[in-house]
């Protein structure tokens, strides 16, 4: 794929995220193609459910150089442009400098030997303090301004200390590298001895871990103004669905009625009888008003678009994009051919029975033009894969061989495959499509593998 990518995000979560140029329009399309194992279906887990508690979606302006911040010229000095101008252009640094040493720091935990571990780490450090010192250097003098100075250095300093600190638990352990490590710890002292000089957090906030993430999580919030687009979700074919309910309300009462009207023409006056006719017919309506009306809406919204996510920006208001979704259990002959051919290039035996389940993303740019500096926005989609295996079996199971004469034994795991096709399709129609192998157990994602078009697995 051009600019699109799938990537884990989470233990047991993945991300596909791509770029939008001023006035593009691109669809997206996931098939997730689940074991019947998994009993993941219609019935146990809806759509709608599924997209609101399972399905984030993320944009923001994007400049492709994650490793070195966007820095513009006004937020240098504060005495140029408004008070709104610096905010903006602070924000833009703060985030910047945030989603770089995310995708850093991920980066550098994937390198297991402690070889290539240490010295990334500590290069990526002293980017890190280039970047703080750049920043603090211009501490603004205006009181007015000062608050949005504090807040974003406040979080950046905690969020750098985490991130080292993250980086430290799970990096390899080695006694080769102990100056590296002494480095690395420093770093964290440094910064958590800053916040404490500078009185950003008071004793009881830092007493308490759930207060202190919290307010950090705030601070996060108020970087992103300006930077990461406002979204407003919207739900269609709402009132289509209150005609279709309606509409079978009124046939089901008309039976009833007639029911009614017949059983009351039998019946000279009210018996024991009647009373029981009655509840009868009215229990049956009761009973299949709902799933009548389940079957028929399902049968009419098949194919419509469910979602709309409408992005604005959140200080001029300037609608900037809009995203249509659609999310669906499919049935095999409703493929496009070419990912059926996708999921029938494997072996004879990892062809089990799957239930499909279709999303759909059509977004359209509907702005002209960026703020100063980005060309780009970037659409991020977040797939929690949490309920896919909630039906899964616990445990682990044994491996036996024989070594000599004696029987060893091996712990072994069970793990699961999930297949994914994802299909781009541009403005001009020309698409490009991946198959990606999802092997995952019940706490984690184990791997992702995007399979060649040739490739048997």
């Amino acid at each position: 794929m051009n600019n699109t990518k799938l990537t884990q995000d989470e233990n047991l979560s993945i991300k596909v995220s791509y770029q939008l140029l001023p006035t593009d329009h691109q669809r997206l399309d996931l098939y997730f193609s689940l074991p019947v194992e998994m009993g993941i279906g219609p019935k146990t887990l809806a759509e709608e459910h599924y997209f609101h508690s399972s399905i984030e979606n993320h944009s923001a302006y994007y400049s492709d150089q994650l490793h070195i911040p966007l820095v513009r010229s006004r937020f240098i000095s504060q005495t140029k442009g408004e008070q709104s101008d610096y905010r903006l252009n602070l924000n833009l640094f703060s985030y910047q400098i945030r989603i770089a040493l995310d995708t850093d720091i991920k980066q550098t935990i994937k390198l297991r030997e402690s070889e290539s571990f240490y010295p990334q780490a500590i290069v990526l450090a002293e980017q890190i303090s280039g970047l703080l010192k750049k920043l603090r250097r211009y501490t603004p003098p205006d009181k007015k301004l000062s608050p949005f100075f504090e807040n974003a250095d406040n979080y950046l300093s905690w969020q750098v200390e985490q991130s080292f600190l993250k980086l430290l638990s799970r990096g390899p352990k080695s006694s080769d590298f102990t100056t590296e490590r002494n480095f690395l710890f420093a770093l964290c002292r440094s910064e958590s001895e800053y916040r404490e000089a500078n009185q950003y957090n008071s004793q009881i906030t830092l007493d308490d871990p759930n207060r202190i993430t919290n307010k950090m999580r705030l601070l996060q919030r108020l970087i992103e103004y300006g930077v990461v687009l406002q979204q407003e979700v919207k739900s269609l074919n709402r009132n289509l669905k209150r005609i279709v309910s309606g509409t079978v309300t009124a046939v089901i009462m008309a039976f009833v009625m007639m029911l009614v009207l017949n059983a009351r023409a039998n019946f000279t006056e009210v018996t024991i009888a009647l009373v029981g006719m009655l509840g009868f017919v009215y229990g049956l309506r009761e009973i299949f008003k709902d799933d009548i009306t389940r079957v028929i809406w399902r049968y009419i919204q098949k194919g419509l678009p469910k979602w709309k996510n409408i992005y604005t920006n959140s200080v001029n208001k300037n609608r900037i994009a809009t995203q249509t979704i659609w999310l669906e259990y499919i049935r095999n002959k409703d493929l496009p051919k070419k990912v059926d051919k996708l999921f029938q290039n494997r072996r004879h035996q990892n062809k089990q029975a799957a239930q499909l389940l279709h999303f759909r993303s059509d977004t359209k740019v509907n702005a002209k033009s960026f703020m100063p500096g980005y060309d780009e926005i970037q659409q991020r989609i977040y797939f929690n894969l949490t309920p896919f295996i909630r039906f899964l079996k616990k445990g682990e199971g044994r491996l036996y061989s024989l070594d000599g004469s004696k029987v060893t034994k091996q712990a072994v795991e069970r793990r699961y495959q999930i297949n994914v096709v994802l299909m781009q399709t541009d403005k001009k129609d020309l698409q490009q499509t991946q198959r990606f192998k999802i092997t995952l157990n019940r706490s984690t994602i184990v791997n992702i593998e995007a399979m060649k078009a040739d490739d048997d697995d």
